[in-house]
């Protein structure tokens, strides 16, 4: 009996499964809507019968029911970067010739798919069965929205029998809401006596935080896929990968092609620039990606985005409306924002009432005045700017605008330093905007992330003097928050509580948090990771700094200038008092053989992944570098290497070692083997 049970459930999963499959993906059914219904009921009610024979991933799972009220925070496996934008052919062709110059070869093939414009999600395989689902997050960590992410029918829970499929394995993609689905979703909104949503990306991107699974399952979201990420997976090709994918049951588009040089990518931009308006979904842009796995990894990352990977960004969308006041924003670096107050406008699905003028230069070159009639759009279709003027329509009376000479918050004289396009507020520790800037970022939740405590709290107390740097959030009592304005005990206890409790955030975020110019989160992730203390990173000199993964001159100067300043040493000191962390937390070392040596990783190896190998490196003594310099004691070359790291690694002289050299000199108890 109980066999007979388990076959019956296991038929009629699979024969589910099937036709899931042959519905949503291949958009080909071979059973009526009454059919699947009836084959779901009988499912159903045998799960009921014998819930001790649950799986979760059942066809039934797809009905939604859970509700998830808070979602948990998940760092992601591999990080999921953000693509360097461009709009131009002569764009594509730099893009292209920094490619070669890094590999040192012109022997490169390209792929070229639609930018899809809806929410990136990252899910998770092992042994065949969708195991979790993630937000792209910032890119480091993302939001788990499994259980909404389980009700969508174009997403596999259970893949197709193939000899391949990898035992642990990521594919990422683009949760999208097909432009037939939306229209019908507003028209129910608008019979309902609502208000019709803005536009499908935005409707999918909020339908995966829902708390209630079952309302994501009314909603009609799909699903298509553009990378599987994972160690040592048997591909040589992206391609490859992707057309592997579609047999494991993935929606893959058909839509991708590979481009053998920038004519045939340019001739794909065209075609879908002309005909992407005829997609069931939206679009706005190509992503170009070298095809080659091995070139990819040889080509690597920079701090912010692949490059061997960028985005074409179609036309913006266009309107035309008012310019009525320009106003000057500070930033928490001091620097000047011109913006634009306009008469509202709709704009690509949303309505658009301030726009970003840039700077001086920008504003001269436009000769842009208060009440002109402008053009607009949304510079990669995500920030409005002003991108001309329609002079023609220009009153008589008009004047031109005078950029302003001092802070609008202190009143202190603005500079602009040779090079550089915007003006900036030298006030750095007496304007208040900027003060209230640091902490607030601080705060944040990509730093701190202290519970309770917002932006408009943080001003409440800098006004009531209170605070004047974020050290002394640290330094609050209950008894001085209570009597202030909208506060009470519940609230200060709160506050307390969040800023305790962040004293609990590792190294790299409280590095972010500090406010150094031009460090974000991945690059103080790296800076932690290379000097593994505030101490270290503080003393560290400028070749040290360079030779950091993805550190150049600029942001080591902005490290130095910052360390430099005994305003900010201070500060770090009373912090220190405080028992933030500024120190990462020490794996146990498994040696200190490579101690005082930096190695350069280039090609791909038989015996460990790329980061393996780095993370090996560290946990015995050494130092990663991102580049082949007079500073680099070993090249670890694995196969294809990129010539032109070959070249230059054999001009300075540098040993060049294999994985199995690499392996006898850790495992060497006395002298290193190598010479």
């Amino acid at each position: 009996m109980t066999e007979a049970i388990e076959r019956k459930l296991k038929i009629l999963r699979e024969t589910l499964q099937l036709h899931n499959y042959n519905y949503y993906v291949l958009d080909s059914p071979t059973i009526s809507d009454y059919e699947f219904d009836h084959l779901m009921k009988s499912l159903q009610e045998l799960e009921d019968q014998y819930p001790e024979y649950y799986d979760p991933n059942s066809p039934t799972q797809r009905i939604g029911g859970e509700v998830t009220k808070v979602f948990e925070t998940v760092r992601h496996k591999f990080s999921m970067f953000s693509l360097d934008n461009s709009y131009s052919k002569e764009e594509i062709l730099d893009w292209e010739k920094r490619n070669h110059k890094l590999l040192g070869s012109d022997d490169l093939e390209y792929t070229c798919e639609l930018k899809y414009d809806g929410a990136s999600i990252n899910l998770s395989y092992k042994n065949g069965q969708l195991s979790r689902g993630v937000t792209r997050g910032d890119g480091v960590e993302g939001d788990d929205v499994t259980s909404n992410i389980k009700t969508i029918r174009s997403i596999p829970m259970v893949l197709r029998q193939s000899e391949m499929i990898p035992e642990d394995f990521e594919i990422r993609g683009e949760i999208i809401l097909p432009l037939k689905g939306f229209e019908k979703m507003n028209r129910d909104r608008i019979e309902a006596g609502e208000d019709p949503y803005r536009n499908p990306r935005n409707t999918a991107s909020g339908t995966l935080k829902l708390q209630d699974s079952a309302e994501v399952a009314s909603r009609p979201l799909d699903c298509l896929l553009y990378q599987m990420v994972g160690e040592k997976l048997p591909f040589k090709t992206h391609y490859e990968s992707l057309q592997y994918a579609g047999k494991l049951g993935f929606k893959i588009p058909d839509t991708i092609k590979v481009c053998k040089n920038v004519e045939e990518i340019v001739d794909f931009i065209n075609y879908w620039d002309k005909h992407r308006h005829s997609l069931p979904y939206e679009t706005d842009g190509i992503v170009i990606k070298v095809n080659s796995l091995a070139q990819q990894e040889e080509l690597g990352y920079t701090a912010k985005s692949p490059r061997w990977a960028i985005a074409y960004k179609f036309k913006a969308e266009q309107a035309v409306t008012i310019l009525h006041q320009v106003t000057y924003q500070v930033g928490r670096t001091g620097a000047i924002t011109p913006v634009a107050n306009l008469e509202p406008v709709e704009l690509a699905g949303t309505i658009v009432k301030r726009a970003s003028l840039h700077n001086a230069d920008q504003i001269e070159k436009l000769d842009i005045r208060e009440g002109d009639t402008v053009y607009v759009e949304k510079g990669g279709e995500i920030i409005p700017k002003i991108v001309g003027v329609d002079h023609s329509k220009r009153t008589v009376d008009s004047k031109p605008l005078e950029y302003i000479r001092f802070c609008p918050d202190c009143g202190t004289g603005l500079i602009r330093n040779e090079g550089d396009a915007k003006h900036y507020c030298p006030n750095e520790y007496g304007c208040p905007t900027q003060i209230t800037g640091r902490i607030q970022h601080f705060i944040s939740r990509k730093a701190m992330n202290v519970d309770g405590l917002g932006a408009e709290t943080v001003e409440l107390f800098y006004n009531n003097g209170l605070i004047s740097n974020y050290a002394d959030l640290y330094d609050l009592h209950e008894e001085q928050i209570i009597p202030l304005e909208r506060m009470a005990q519940k609230s200060a206890a709160n506050i307390i509580a969040g800023l305790e409790a962040s004293k609990e955030i590792p190294f790299e975020k409280v590095l972010f948090a500090i406010g150094i110019r031009y460090v974000g989160e991945t690059t103080a992730k790296k800076l932690a990771h290379a000097f593994k203390n505030i101490d270290q990173l503080a003393k560290a000199g400028y070749e040290e700094l360079i030779a950091v993964e993805e550190i150049g001159e600029r942001i080591a100067e902005s490290i130095i200038d910052f360390f430099s300043n005994p305003v900010n040493t201070v500060i770090i000191e009373k912090l220190k008092q405080h028992d933030l962390n500024f120190s990462v937390a020490e794996k146990e070392k498994q040696s200190n053989v490579l101690e005082g040596r930096i190695f350069v990783v280039s090609g791909v190896f038989e015996k460990f992944s790329r980061e393996g190998l780095k993370l090996s490196i560290e946990e015995n003594g050494g130092k990663v570098g991102s580049s082949i310099s007079k500073n680099t004691d070993y090249v670890i070359a694995g196969e294809n290497m990129g010539p032109a790291k070959l070249q230059k690694a054999e001009s300075l002289r540098i040993p060049i070692i294999g994985e199995d050299d690499f392996l006898a000199m850790i495992n060497h108890s006395g002298q290193n083997p190598v010479p």
